[in-house]
């Protein structure tokens, strides 16, 4: 029996929560909880029961505690701009929210760490070091408002993560509760530790293998010298092209970007930074970083290679208002699209760099086969699209009509020995496709691994794994996934 149908029996429940964190700890009001009914990805929405705010790991544990008590399902939330319905609440559901969560709990210069709590803001953590020449290198494009353990669950990355990796070549060290209420401390503050890696598993696991509470980041030295390089072609092929040159020229820029036609006019209509050629089909921003010397001769390698694969202009700022400037864009892009467009569905797959042309052609084609508009903005060096569909929401049947084009996307990311999330995470959204990228003996041994973690189902149920084992399960199906009746 779902709680929804007897409330009363709420009481206790939040009687039990508000003696740990105080009746301003505990979100019950109807009105108010429609702030949490969906994260990033609004076209899935559901309203949890109940909203907590805790403060410390403790707090959380005792949280996890009454859930697990109870069998209520509960789910992490830290900032809600995951694109992946990762934290979209399930009927009659906990939700543990981490925004209280904000202290830096120690910074170690010398051995290049921070430890911070989930509910920090992403760029936050570079703030806090910059003065003393130090960053933090995993940047999504919403790090000025997601959170690190939103990074943590879904292994975020962004632009630098082409040289220096994901959230995962980051994390040194994690304080987690357990599914079962249980603080436990994984990793620590060297690189490396015996024993099984996980905190490589628990990154990236979407909140099903319990919740970060304290977080051991990696820093690192501010580089000597940084210059971005942006070239315009006339081709997205040529673009494609010089990326490839790049990389087989033995340059691992710290980021790679690029941006088609379609995407260059939307922002330069909305941002207007007045740096991106209108007339180009594709333009590559190349961000290069390290010696002075070393920065010097890549850019003019870089240049050059640009050049023989069919380069209009080329332009580079080493200043750091200029190179803020050739990326103000990029980074506004999913900004952008919203202004254009009532409603944008945003996916996240990864291909081959020599795959790229192909690709970028065959959605170009599902474009015209499905009369939706799609705008590609992605991490070029890594093969990381994030093709962006536009679409009126108020259309009936349009949202399912896109939801079928992302997934065949996504099937053709998997067909040319890509995957279907490079950065977002699997979520409510693409659990549906792990069956076309996994054999059904990899999805048996990764729910071996989360049972063994989350014995009952409670922690972020229904996410992930396809329920029942295809895709078109009802919501109903979805909803039964965590085992057990709920017992008062």
């Amino acid at each position: 029996m779902f709680l929804s149908s007897i409330d009363n029996k709420w009481q206790p429940i939040i009687k039990k929560l508000e003696s740990v964190l105080g009746k301003n700890g505990v979100v019950k009001r109807k009105d108010e909880l429609l702030t949490y009914e969906c994260d990033g990805l609004p076209q899935y929405r559901q309203r949890p029961a109940l909203v907590t705010l805790p403060k410390t790991t403790e707090e959380v544990a005792e949280i996890v505690k009454v859930c697990n008590q109870y069998e209520i399902p509960w789910i992490a939330r830290g900032a809600g701009t995951g694109l992946s319905g990762g934290a979209l609440p399930v009927e009659d559901c906990v939700l543990i929210v981490t925004a209280r969560m904000r202290q830096i709990l120690d910074i170690d210069y010398d051995n290049q760490r921070i430890i911070v709590q989930p509910g920090i803001i992403n760029n936050w953590v570079t703030q806090a070091v910059s003065g003393a020449g130090f960053y933090y290198a995993p940047d999504p494009s919403s790090q000025i408002i997601c959170s690190i353990g939103g990074n943590v669950a879904e292994n975020s990355g962004g632009v630098h993560c082409l040289k220096y990796g994901t959230t995962t070549n980051h994390v040194l060290g994690l304080t987690i509760v357990t599914a079962e209420g249980e603080i436990l401390k994984i990793g620590g503050k060297v690189p490396e530790t015996p024993g099984f890696d996980l905190t490589g598993l628990f990154v990236g696991s979407e909140g099903t293998l319990g919740i970060a509470t304290e977080i051991t980041l990696k820093i690192l030295k501010t580089p000597e010298s940084i210059c971005v390089v942006l070239a315009d072609f006339q081709s997205v092929e040529d673009a494609g092209k010089a990326v490839a040159g790049i990389i087989q020229a033995g340059i691992i820029p710290a980021g790679m970007e690029m941006m088609d036609n379609f995407s260059i006019n939307a922002v330069e209509d909305v941002v207007a930074t007045d740096c991106y050629p209108r007339n180009a089909e594709a333009i590559l921003l190349v961000e290069l970083d390290g010696l002075e010397v070393e920065v010097k001769n890549y850019k003019e390698k870089v240049a050059e290679i640009c050049r023989q694969c069919g380069a209009g202009s080329i332009t580079s700022a080493n200043d750091q208002e200029t190179r803020l400037k050739l990326w103000k864009g990029r980074k506004a892009a999913f900004a952008a699209m919203g202004k254009i467009s009532p409603n944008y569905f945003v996916q996240d797959g990864v291909v081959p760099r020599s795959k790229l042309p192909q690709v970028l052609a065959e959605i170009n084609q599902l474009s015209e086969k499905y009369g939706y508009r799609i705008a590609n903005v992605f991490h070029a060096g890594d093969g990381n699209l994030h093709p962006l569909i536009l679409y009126n929401g108020a259309v009936e049947g349009a949202f399912e009509t896109v939801e079928e084009l992302g997934g065949e996307i996504l099937k053709l990311c998997v067909r040319v020995g890509g995957s279907i999330s490079g950065e977002h995470g699997i979520g409510s959204d693409k659990k549906c496709y792990m069956s076309d990228m996994f054999t059904e003996t990899d999805l048996e041994t990764m729910q071996y691994v989360r049972s063994s973690f989350n014995p009952k189902g409670l922690a972020n149920p229904t996410k992930i794994f396809p329920t029942p084992r295809t895709c078109g399960e009802s919501a109903n199906a979805q909803k039964t996934e965590y085992k057990g009746a709920i017992a008062f």
